[in-house]
């Protein structure tokens, strides 16, 4: 039954979200401090009166491909912060990392930032997996199966909360006793689940039992055999593979020729080499130039994502690296990308 659904699929429009630079992929380099905050709220402001169905932050506390004293953000400020100086675009972080926060304390903290944004905040969540910044902050760094296992036990407690105002849970991970949220979300049942991380066996069962959006491989067959291992947990848990919207992260260097986006990479190269390895960010710029990514000239990212469509995906999420230098690429991507997905 859920098997078949993955093999006849109904081409969908496809909904774009917005990376915002916030320091952690070394996307505010040569930006005094002071001015990183108006650089990041202009561009939230840019794409709340844009074509963007959402715009995104990341989780971490210390930068890649290596931690360096670069600025890096923090998610959860930054979405109170979006929530008071946007209007009407959704507001994610992929994603935040369950071991990072008390489930309750997080449910309490998404509650408030929904209301400050008139319920437009969405919950991405994952089990985690920078050891560099858990071991620094303090968390350690517990086995796969005890992140996950937090995991699971994290969404039911931030779910019932949202919907009772009340949670309570003698958990293997967690223990809340007559927890109150209040107020509740304004969003019914809370801000949606968007459960990150294709991991077969666990991840993506808790996606099949509480996500109302997966995010996983944008590498397409992964991302066509990870549908099917979702469809399959759906099967055997009971809901509904088809409600849930998948969803993947693209990588985007956009260009009008092909000569165009190499100039573009390079300039970027140039200012990250000045604060890490070169090797390292050689590493990390592959995954803007790789066959998967969203980078091209605008022929081959239509390309790209129209194959992606075509397998399901329903939500492109797109990181510029450049975003804070020059928007000449967004631009590029809001006029001959998006109408060709819709």
């Amino acid at each position: 039954m859920a098997s078949a659904a993955v093999g006849c699929i109904e081409l969908q429009a496809m909904r774009f979200g917005l990376f915002i630079p916030q320091g952690w992929r070394l996307d505010l380099v040569d930006i005094p401090p002071d001015q990183q905050w108006p650089v990041m709220r202009d561009l939230a402001a840019y794409a709340d009166g844009g074509p963007w169905d959402s715009l995104w932050v990341y989780d971490h506390f210390h930068t890649v491909p290596v931690p360096t004293d670069e600025a890096t953000h923090e998610a959860w400020s930054l979405m109170s912060a979006y929530a008071a100086s946007t209007s009407r675009i959704k507001l994610g972080q992929m994603c935040t990392a369950m071991g990072y926060r008390n489930p309750v304390y997080l449910a309490k903290v998404a509650a408030t930032a929904d209301i400050i944004s008139g319920g437009r905040v969405q919950m991405g969540i994952g089990g985690g997996w920078y050891e560099h910044e858990w071991k620094a902050y303090g968390y350690g760094f517990p086995s796969a199966g005890v992140r996950l296992g937090k995991l699971d036990e994290g969404v039911r407690i931030m779910r019932d909360a949202w919907r009772d105002g009340r949670v309570s849970l003698d958990g293997k991970h967690y223990q809340v006793d007559g927890a109150i949220v209040a107020p509740k979300p304004l969003q019914d049942g809370g801000p949606p689940m968007w459960i990150a991380g294709g991991g077969e066996k666990v991840t993506l069962r808790i996606a099949a039992k509480y996500a109302q959006y997966t995010n996983f491989t944008s590498e397409p067959d992964g991302f066509a055999h990870k549908s099917q291992i979702l469809a399959d947990h759906c099967g055997s848990v009971g809901t509904d593979y088809d409600a849930i919207v998948r969803s993947a992260n693209f990588n985007a260097v956009i260009g009008t020729s092909e000569n165009d986006v190499k100039e573009r990479i390079a300039r970027l190269r140039a200012r990250q080499v000045a604060k890490a390895d070169e090797s390292a960010i050689d590493a990390m710029l592959s995954t803007v130039s790789a066959p998967e990514s969203g980078s091209g000239t605008t022929e081959q990212v239509v390309g790209k994502l129209k194959r992606m469509q075509a397998l399901g995906c329903e939500y492109a999420i797109m990181y510029f690296p450049e975003a804070a230098y020059d928007r000449t690429g967004i631009e590029l991507f809001e006029r001959e990308v998006i109408p060709a997905l819709m």
